[in-house]
């Protein structure tokens, strides 16, 4: 994958969430903000990206996502669980619709049992409520090269995503055929009681 493919995938992403009337935010870790960077690269993105966070240390994923301090204990920052976080946190701290996440080991340090180098969990999160989870082991074929492959992959998630259902348009519904508007009435006035008129008073008998 070259950076023409991220260009390429980045420009249709942002045409289609365009027309859809989508925002995005990006949330990533190995990958350091170069899928935000790749969004942004292209004019006319404002209208699309609202923000990215670069939460590179499980202090910022804590701080700035709200990723439970149990989560990045008990499966590690580089997992499924983390990513997925990380991606509703993302789309819990951005007025956005959609939102994309990536985890993992670029290399060539940071191995650990059953963790390689290349190993990178993605993410991605609808307000709509869809979550999607990827996994890719790309292998060690050097660090500029899986973060490369990261944003491309993130990218293709995020067209998935995008190409969803589309969100219900806020429209008021049309009244029905044959019912008007109601007129606003001006206050009721208060009935009053007409003057009976006086009957005649009929003498006594004497």
């Amino acid at each position: 994958m070259s950076g023409n493919d991220a260009r390429a995938l980045a420009r249709s992403l942002l045409d289609l969430c365009r027309s859809r009337k989508l925002m995005i935010a990006t949330a990533e870790s190995c990958t350091g903000g170069l899928v935000a960077g790749a969004l942004t690269d292209i004019p006319g993105s404002s209208d699309v990206i609202d923000r990215g966070f670069v939460t590179y240390s499980n202090a910022a994923k804590h701080d700035l996502l709200g990723v439970e301090n149990a989560t990045l204990n008990n499966f590690g920052a580089v997992s499924k669980e983390t990513a997925i976080a990380m991606a509703v946190g993302a789309l819990e701290n951005a007025d956005v619709d959609l939102a994309v996440s990536i985890t993992g080991i670029a290399g060539p340090g940071g191995a650990t049992p059953g963790k390689p180098v290349g190993l990178v969990h993605f993410a991605v999160a609808a307000r709509d409520g869809r979550i999607s989870h990827r996994e890719q082991r790309f292998g060690a074929i050097g660090r500029s090269n899986v973060r490369q492959r990261s944003v491309v992959e993130a990218l293709r998630m995020l067209v998935e995503l995008a190409r969803g259902p589309k969100p219900p348009a806020k429209v008021k519904p049309a009244p029905a055929a044959g019912v008007h508007k109601r007129v606003a009435r001006s206050p009721r006035r208060v009935a009053t009681k007409r003057p009976q008129p006086k009957r005649p008073v009929k003498p006594k008998k004497t």
